[in-house]
């Protein structure tokens, strides 16, 4: 029931991202954060391009009540690393 959030910029997205993920870029998520409010009762987990913006994009939907939010550890790189699936 998790939501994906793919905080990556637009392009690096595009080039491959998680099944049924959202993309909000970090430097936009302040600004865009109420596209998130009807998902607010699901856990949310936060994956960038290695894992540091995650923990940054955690903190900033924390702030803006979301209890359930995590980071997915290594990011994407570590996804793909795994041979885990993408699409583009």
């Amino acid at each position: 029931n998790a939501l994906v959030l793919d905080v990556r910029d637009k392009k690096e997205f595009e080039s491959g991202h998680i099944v049924d993920s959202i993309n909000i870029p970090f430097a936009n998520l302040e600004s865009r954060v109420d596209e998130l409010k009807s998902h607010k009762d699901r856990p949310i987990v936060v994956a960038c391009k290695m894992g540091q913006h995650a923990n940054a994009a955690g903190t900033v939907l924390r702030k803006q009540g979301f209890e359930t939010v995590t980071r997915l550890t290594g990011g994407i790189l570590e996804w793909r690393n795994q041979n885990l699936p993408v699409v583009k």
